[in-house]
């Protein structure tokens, strides 16, 4: 099968050949050796709004191709080192996340910026110790096996700020669920008690949230979304070659290929806009179209694929249902009509 392109005819970045998805032994299921190849690929890939917004994208949708879990594990890391990498770039201090909570090249990172109802997260500075962290955050995805993470935490009633932390210190207790989930199931994503847990700031309160690269992160994990639904679309096409192929297997193949063209084109655009040495006026808005467009698009894929394949590759097929599985609760990070009506409200303002 050949590379998911995001940009036909474009020459791709691409890892070295030791550390390209396919060559990673228990990429995805091997939790420790994907995140291990995370980190390598951390210190390699080009970031977001350098250029190659086209090739970050593209990586991340191969590596969904090959296995989804494996995306979402990387995706969280180099998001990450992205934010770390802009909060430079805007004047921010960074010194202490490698000088105070001992980050170097090889730590593996998380993004915990979820809220939840009757959870809260909260961080106080103690003239001695500088900023602890006291509370609960929800969906914290694979917190008991990564080195680091960013955080946000409440300072006020209603601000929050970003903090980064070393999960392996005193004071942070991963927890191992409530997680049943059926897709995804090796990255679980579960609360994290934090007890006088140190922590060092990255940029004022409210930062996190109105920089650009929030907007950049969330259109990285659409990239992923659909290079993740490539190979199901292929299924639905060696379906129609076949020689007792009727009009409706022709129908589905082209609706799914109709559907995922769309969102590609999508995405190319947005990463030339996210590129642009002129920034666009609302990112925010071009993200939220970005990922509802590539949403239904895998939603579309993922209910066709279950109707022209019928249950025989769910039931026999290891790799297509756990293809099937993983994508259903990963496309739940978009929040369906809810994301679109704050869209709506968005460009009605």
């Amino acid at each position: 099968m050949g590379a998911v392109g995001l940009r036909p005819g474009r020459a791709a970045w691409r890892a070295e050949s030791a550390a390209s998805p396919d060559a990673v032994l228990g990429l995805g299921s091997d939790v420790d050796a994907t995140l291990e190849w995370a980190a390598r690929i951390g210190r390699e890939i080009p970031l977001p709004g350098s250029g190659r917004t086209v090739d970050l994208w593209q990586f991340l949708a191969e590596t969904s191709r090959v296995d989804v879990a494996a995306a979402r594990i990387l995706e969280p890391h180099l998001d990450a080192l992205a934010i770390l990498a802009e909060a430079r770039a805007a004047g921010i201090d960074t010194d202490g996340v490698r000088d105070g909570l001992g980050s170097g090249d090889d730590a593996t990172w998380g993004v915990f910026a979820a809220e939840g109802p009757g959870t809260r997260l909260v961080a106080s500075k103690d003239i001695a110790r500088g900023w602890r962290l006291d509370g609960t955050k929800p969906w914290c995805s694979l917190a008991g096996r990564l080195t680091h993470a960013l955080v946000t935490a409440w300072v006020a009633p209603d601000q929050r700020q970003l903090f980064a932390v070393p999960l392996r210190a005193p004071g942070v207790t991963a927890r191992s669920g409530p997680w049943v989930s059926r897709g995804l199931s090796q990255v679980v994503s579960a609360p994290v008690e934090f007890s006088a847990a140190r922590a060092v700031p990255i940029g004022d309160p409210g930062w996190y949230l109105t920089r650009p690269g929030f907007a950049w992160g969330g259109m990285g994990v659409a990239a992923a979304w659909w290079g993740g639904t490539i190979p199901l679309q292929d299924a639905l096409v060696r379906a129609a070659a076949r020689e007792d192929a009727d009009q409706l297997a022709f129908f589905h193949a082209g609706k799914a290929d109709a559907a995922l063209w769309a969102a590609r084109a999508v995405l190319s655009e947005a990463a030339d806009l996210v590129d642009a040495p002129k920034p666009v006026d609302d990112i925010g808005a071009v993200a939220a179209r970005v990922r509802s467009v590539t949403a239904d698009a895998v939603e579309l894929v993922l209910h066709v694929a279950d109707r022209a394949l019928g249950p025989g590759p769910l039931t026999t097929d290891e790799e297509h249902a756990r293809r099937v599985a993983d994508l259903r609760v990963y496309v739940r990070q978009h929040h369906a009509e809810r994301d679109v009506a704050r869209l709506g409200r968005r460009v009605t303002a």
